[in-house]
């Protein structure tokens, strides 16, 4: 694991969690989030407004990344107050939005973070879909809704081969938006990634925003206590 410097304060509030990539562990470093915050004793929700890649049940659809998210919650809410968006097939949700015929509507998003701001959790973290530039249509991102909701961003850097590109375009978009970076998790994807500590060095150096913690490659990843793996004190 890599050392972090330094704890890093982080006030309470509503984030943003956004991943340099598709599949680079967002839902993973979410749930460490929440672990952590939880280990601090705050209270905790967390909303996924979008998935892609469910499954049938006698309850409805359910996506297993956010039946994680709200196993993790410590204020408890329904599943589809987690995830009040969901389609079948796992490709991007424009795509299954209109091969559905079920548009994304931004209405009911709105109106889902509404409810469980109303909750007065101390820690929110809603987690995007896909990377920093999602399409909800073909005329929307989903990182404008972020903008005009004026949430902080944490960055979720899947560590990989092509990593800098992918995470330095991404800061550098979230920040001309002119929206802060609260930090950014660095998540092993590999058991062994050549250079690793010097491509967290790197990224160290060209992201001005906190490395808020560093999540290992771990077997049954979803079983881990990750709270110690993150580097946060969570304030009021």
């Amino acid at each position: 694991m890599t050392e972090l410097q330094s704890l890093t304060n982080l006030k309470s509030g509503t984030y943003f969690v956004t991943g340099t990539d598709t599949d680079v562990g967002k839902t993973v470093c979410t749930k460490a989030l929440l672990q952590a915050a939880n280990r601090q004793l705050k209270s905790t929700l967390a909303y996924k407004p979008i998935s892609a890649g469910c499954e049938h049940t006698k309850d409805g659809l359910r996506n297993e990344d956010a039946l994680i998210l709200q196993q993790h919650c410590n204020i408890k809410v329904s599943y589809n107050a987690v995830n009040p968006i969901a389609y079948t097939q796992p490709i991007a949700p424009h795509i299954a939005a209109i091969e559905n015929k079920r548009p994304i509507n931004l209405t009911l998003i709105d109106q889902g973070l509404d409810f469980l701001q109303q909750q007065q959790p101390q820690f929110l973290f809603v987690e995007g879909a896909g990377g920093w530039h999602l399409p909800i249509n073909h005329q929307q991102l989903f990182s404008e809704w972020v903008i005009e909701k004026r949430l902080p961003v944490i960055v979720v850097i899947g560590l990989k081969l092509g990593c800098l590109n992918h995470a330095l375009l991404t800061v550098q978009s979230i920040q001309q938006s002119g929206l802060t970076i609260a930090g950014w998790i660095a998540n092993h994807l590999q058991p062994k990634m050549p250079y690793v500590e010097q491509n967290i060095d790197t990224l160290k150096t060209f992201i001005n925003a906190p490395l808020l913690g560093t999540i290992p490659f771990l077997e049954n990843i979803n079983e881990q206590d990750l709270s110690l793996h993150i580097g946060i004190n969570f304030n009021d």
